[in-house]
């Protein structure tokens, strides 16, 4: 009986651990789209692992040249960009966790009107010695749709990650 006891604790812990780091994750990826939102170049730097590489029409290694890459994004007169977890999957380890879910940017058009674009972006993050998260990769694909109502409110939706 008090090793089925002892099991049962084990099991409870574990999965506190599990959804901790689950939670973790999920607040890091927010956290890391706000460094975005709020266009802070150093604040978003600090989100990517030393050996970061980001996937798109070329491969940005490293944090600064990821920056680089980002920069007319990160401009204070640049497209806006928000995205939010809608999965977030954490391996048995605690080691490695996946991310998506989805983006949306709003750029200007020729006459300056507000156009927004949609996508899915897909993260992999590291979690260090130290404990914390990392973006070891990353990549994202436009959609050609507009999202559903549920993804917009994801989307739209305030977070409790304080």
């Amino acid at each position: 009986m008090q090793k089925l006891v002892l099991l049962a604790a084990l099991l409870s812990l574990s999965l506190t651990v599990f959804a901790d780091a689950t939670s973790d994750v999920r607040c890091r990826e927010i956290a890391f789209s706000e460094a975005a939102e709020n266009k802070d170049a150093d604040a978003f730097r600090l989100f990517l692992d030393g050996d970061a590489r980001f996937v798109g029409n070329v491969v940005s290694r490293g944090p600064y040249e990821i920056v680089a890459a980002w920069e007319p994004l990160l401009a204070v007169d640049g497209p806006s960009i928000r995205w939010r977890p809608q999965f977030v999957e954490v391996r048995e380890d605690g080691d490695l966790a996946l991310t998506r879910g989805p983006y949306r940017m709003i750029v200007k058009d020729a006459d300056g009107k507000a156009v927004e674009q949609w996508g899915t972006f897909n993260s992999i993050w590291r979690r260090n010695a130290e404990g914390v998260w990392h973006v070891i990769f990353d990549a994202g694909s436009r959609s050609a749709t507009t999202p559903d109502i549920e993804t917009r409110a994801l989307l739209d939706s305030e977070d409790p990650c304080e």
